[in-house]
């Protein structure tokens, strides 16, 4: 479902020139159909079309010790966030651009059934990897639990609206952990990508996760591409024993082995042509 809003008729047209810090968000609502059922789990996730986390100088924009909690870094920064590493000479935490430019659209999917919205169970927890949940990324430590006094002498990032330490008021959710921002975190290797956003679980075996029929998706847009000519689109998929439907590996097995046999052929017909050749080193009589 694109719901960039670049159509003027489209629901979220409204949004398309929405800031970082509008107050309130801009809403809009967009209707869909499911033709088919989804039988078992569900995966939600964004898509940003025309943004490049590849870019090197993006990719080095953070800090690792910082993110990994540790004390010292929390107050001096890498040099590599740099111009994100300092605001109104405090410290950002967390610093970098790739922090900066953490994705905070928020989406809800809700049923519709006689012209009654039913919401569905949006599951936040367990979207990130097990290392980065559990190695990579630590908030910090000191004197109890209390997130505020941890990150006390520190400020938010340019472009949130509100510091790290109030992403989630679950304490297990929250500060450097919050499995949003390590799922941002992680850059994409193309322009065009999706990240996981939440998980959609199957309740019992007798009904599927998400029947045939309508739906509606309710998003508070806050992040804007326009400027940059991007795209904005929410995905639901399933997986199978085989794994999620990615056809990346298989056009990139086809392509290799493509030019691999080619090669070979090249090669067979240049042997088959000069390999009869005298090699020998004497000189004839």
């Amino acid at each position: 479902i694109d719901y960039t809003g670049t159509e003027p008729s489209s629901p979220c047209n409204k949004c398309l020139n929405v800031s970082w810090d509008s107050t309130p968000p801009c809403t809009c609502t967009i209707n869909f159909t499911l033709e088919h059922s989804f039988e078992s789990n569900v995966f939600m996730y964004y898509g940003l079309s025309n943004f490049y986390q590849n870019h090197r100088r993006y990719v080095k924009s953070r800090d690792d010790s910082q993110l990994n909690g540790d004390n010292s870094s929390l107050l001096n920064p890498s040099k590599e966030c740099e111009p994100y590493r300092t605001n109104e000479d405090k410290p950002i935490a967390p610093c970098g651009a790739i922090a900066n430019s953490m994705f905070n659209d928020t989406l809800e999917l809700y049923r519709i059934d006689n012209d009654t919205r039913t919401p569905i169970t949006l599951i936040k927890k367990g979207i990130a990897w097990w290392t980065d949940k559990n190695v990579k990324f630590r908030n910090p430590t000191g004197d109890g639990n209390n997130l505020t006094a941890l990150f006390q002498g520190t400020t938010k990032p340019v472009n949130w609206p509100k510091p790290v330490y109030m992403l989630d008021p679950d304490p297990d959710n929250n500060g450097f952990i919050n499995e949003d921002f390590i799922v941002w975190m992680r850059t994409a290797a193309l322009p065009t990508f999706r990240k996981l956003y939440r998980l959609i679980e199957r309740k019992n075996n007798l009904q599927p996760t998400l029947q045939a029929g309508k739906y509606s998706l309710e998003i508070a847009y806050n992040y804007p591409v326009h400027s940059f000519d991007g795209r904005k689109r929410m995905i639901l998929s399933t997986i199978s024993w085989m794994g999620g439907k990615n056809p990346f590996l298989g056009i990139a097995y086809i392509t290799v082995g493509s030019i691999c046999f080619f090669l070979g052929v090249v090669l067979l017909i240049i042997h088959h042509k000069y390999g009869n050749r005298n090699t020998s080193a004497d000189i004839p009589n």
